[in-house]
Order: C-alpha cells, then structure tokens, then sequence
C-alpha cells in the first residue's frame, strides 16, 4: 500500500490542467472498513493536504457521529476522492474533479483494501461512477433510495454549505439518512 500511495503522491499525469499546481490527496491502509469516495479536494485540503479538513469535513464528521482521531484513523476510514488534487474555483464553487484520477489509480487502491465493508458515496460524481446502471435519475433519489445499496453503499449529498438549500428541502434527509448512516457507521467501526 505505501508504494502504491507514494506513485498516487508523485503523479504528474494532469499537471497541465492544475493551474494551483499537483498535490494528490489520498489517505488508506490495507486495515481500512470504510471508504470514502468524494469530489476532490477543495483549495483548504489543498494548501494543507490533510482531506476533508474544511467545513464541510466538520460537517460530515457530524453526519458520520465521529471525531477527527477516529476519522483520520486509516484502519478505519480510507478516503479516495474522484480526483485527487484540487481542480480549481468555477464561479459557484469549484471545477469538476478531474476524470484521469478514478481510472488510473481506483481499483488500484481498492484491490489494496481488503477489509472495506461500507463504501460511502459523497456527491453525484461518486454516485454516478461506482452506482453506475444501478443509479438513480438524480443525487436527491440515490440518497432517498440509501437503502437499496447497502451494504456496499451509502450515497449521500455534499456536506458542503452550497448545499445547504437541498438540505433546507429534504427534511427526510437528516431525520431518516442520518440515524441509518451513523447505525451503520458505528457497527462497523465499533462492534460490539
């Protein structure tokens, strides 16, 4: 797995589009149960290289039930966004995660991750590539329809403050998802 994470480290395969410059930022261990695959990280996990150490990692520690040790402990949750180093500011947030990440470097990693039991699926681009034929029309039905892929998946919005209206909408999101995604969680990292 080191060597592994050093080449995803050194990668240069899309240094030509990243006007702030490479930085990949990945965390995993062969150890890992959980697996968290979002966007790619914004300008903060860029400048710190520490992924989801942001707001929206507050707030998705928050919808996990669990605290920065626990989060950052790679024999718990490995993280591996769809691209691994930031793509930029667009006008209403950031640019797509870049589409090189994902084929070159995820089975790669996953055939590395043997104990994963859960798979959390942040956003749409998530969703669409590891959902697949099996996705739903849209983000709002893959989180609705949580349920219909487990265990393998859990779906879920962006923790992100953009996002903030979808939540103010789907008041079934954080009094139905939110309980069952923790309920898993904490089944899988602390068994009883």
């Amino acid at each position: 797995m080191d060597n592994l994470l050093d080449q995803i480290k050194n990668c240069q395969t899309c240094k030509a589009h990243l006007i702030h410059g490479v930085n990949p930022v990945v965390t995993a261990s062969t150890n890992s149960k959980i697996l968290i695959v979002g966007q790619a990280p914004g300008r903060v996990v860029h400048e710190t290289s520490i992924p989801w150490n942001d707001r929206s990692g507050d707030t998705l520690r928050t919808w996990l039930d669990v605290d920065r040790d626990t989060f950052y402990n790679t024999d718990l949750f490995a993280i591996m966004p769809m691209g691994f180093c930031f793509p930029g500011s667009a006008k209403t947030g950031d640019l797509p995660p870049r589409k090189e990440c994902a084929p070159l470097w995820h089975q790669q990693l996953l055939d590395k991750m043997p104990n994963l039991k859960l798979t959390i699926l942040i956003g749409l681009y998530a969703q669409k590539y590891y959902l697949a034929k099996n996705s739903q029309k849209n983000l709002t039905e893959n989180v609705n329809h949580f349920e219909d892929y487990l265990p393998e998946y859990f779906p879920l919005p962006h923790p992100s403050g953009r996002n903030n209206i979808w939540l103010a909408k789907h008041s079934w999101f954080p009094q139905v998802v939110l309980p069952e995604l923790k309920k898993v969680v904490h089944a899988i990292i602390k068994p009883q």
